[in-house]
């Protein structure tokens, strides 16, 4: 049996594969090695309730996995569990290239809570942007949505209407707002689920233009950076690419960008990536 793990920070998806048929697929929660005790992801491999004796390999993809100390630390807790199984851990840049391009040659981004992006030539990633994470980086992500959406909010830059549908949804605070921002941790998951109300109202011209600013800023930063950009696909993986797709879509084509399979999950992608594999 073969275990595929695509571990984001909000939630971590998990395929148990026997050859080329999937036996069970269910989600947990996230796990961030850079934000989250490793704890957390032992204890999400105890409740998992997983058939020790018969895996024998885990491919693990996953945030916060762009440092060999992370990966380390993450196959050490792997390998604590399955003792006999064969252990791959990388990031979750190759989740996207194996899940939205298989073995073609292209531009593949996440756009989920985080953002990042790389460029693959149908079996390894030769380049790939830099992470600055949520302080610093992270544009285009749900994270930079939805600071951007609270922001207009107490700033005063949001139209009338949307406001009182924000207050009607969020009664924020904004002492309350601060407290829960930079003391009760977790902050870029927090800022993402403001995210939702950009979505729900995404038709707005006012949200649209917000939404496309923070796509524009990802582009500039992650896509424009390859030289053949324009001659391939960009593929995208994550909640926001999936929701936002339309308005994604028109800001690629303002540069001139032509845009490929915009998945939501991996999970179908990493399916059919593993089904092509000698089983």
């Amino acid at each position: 049996m073969r275990l595929i793990i695509d571990a984001g920070s909000t939630k971590m998806g998990w395929i148990l594969m026997d050859g080329h048929e999937v036996k069970a697929h269910f989600v947990t929660k996230g796990f961030n090695p850079n934000y989250s005790p490793i704890q957390d992801l032992v204890e999400t491999c105890r409740v998992a309730s997983l058939p020790n004796g018969n895996i024998h390999s885990i491919h693990y993809y996953g945030t916060g996995c762009g440092n060999e100390q992370n990966c380390q630390t993450i196959k050490e807790v792997f390998q604590n569990q399955f003792p006999d199984a064969d252990i791959h851990v990388t990031h979750d840049l190759m989740a996207a290239c194996h899940a939205v391009l298989g073995h073609e040659r292209g531009v593949a981004c996440i756009l989920g809570t985080g953002s990042n992006s790389c460029f693959y030539d149908g079996e390894s990633i030769i380049e790939k942007a830099v992470s600055l994470g949520y302080l610093v980086g992270d544009e285009g992500s749900g994270m930079h949505i939805g600071r951007e959406v609270v922001r207009a909010y107490f700033y005063g830059f949001m139209p009338e209407d949307l406001r009182i549908k924000f207050d009607a949804e969020y009664h924020l605070v904004l002492k309350d707002f601060i407290q829960r921002l930079y003391r009760e941790g977790q902050p870029s998951k927090y800022l993402a689920s403001f995210a939702r109300f950009a979505g729900e109202n995404q038709s707005h011209p006012f949200i649209k233009g917000l939404v496309k600013g923070c796509f524009k800023a990802f582009i500039e930063a992650f896509v424009l950076r390859y030289e053949a950009c324009k001659s391939l696909k960009i593929s995208f993986i994550g909640s926001v690419a999936f929701h936002f797709q339309d308005i994604l879509k028109e800001s690629l084509a303002d540069y001139g960008l032509a845009s490929g399979e915009i998945m939501q999950a991996p999970a179908e992608g990493l399916i059919k990536y593993y089904q092509s594999l000698p089983a």
